[in-house]
């Protein structure tokens, strides 16, 4: 792991292992809110119980943030866990009525908790990118 990808590693991993253990106990109406959110993008998890749902959800936020804070997991696959958390969670933005305003784009007031988590896609590309350097590199030299 390279020396920079140590405090963005570091940084997101805690947050959203923290967010994942947080989740651990939802009561049955908050997770039925998380998973109506999640079904515009993830029709199938409307198939699930909502408290079956807010654990797996629970499970799935600590795997992504222990992947990213495990040194020995190499940046690249890090990265691509961040980006596709962060992307679903993009696309629920971008999919759920009342998150963005008329434009499709800038969020309502309910859509900022979830529309500033555009800054976890911006670390998972550097992660992917700056890995990706290395291999490009050592190929062309």
């Amino acid at each position: 792991m390279k020396l920079s990808h140590i405090p963005l590693r570091l940084s997101t991993g805690a947050f959203i292992l923290n967010a994942g253990i947080g989740k651990m106990e939802l009561d049955p109406e908050t997770a039925a809110g998380m998973q109506a959110m999640a079904s515009q993008v993830f029709p199938q998890v409307k198939n699930l119980d909502p408290v079956k749902f807010g654990k797996l959800l629970s499970y799935g936020e600590m795997t992504v943030g222990s992947t990213l804070l495990a040194p020995f997991i190499p940046s690249r696959i890090a990265g691509l866990a961040l980006a596709c958390f962060s992307g679903s969670l993009l696309a629920m933005y971008l999919k759920t009525p009342g998150m963005t305003q008329p434009d499709g784009i800038r969020p309502t007031q309910e859509g900022t908790a979830v529309a500033k988590d555009v800054w976890m896609l911006g670390i998972a590309l550097a992660l992917l990118l700056d890995s990706g350097s290395k291999r490009r590199s050592s190929k062309l030299g």
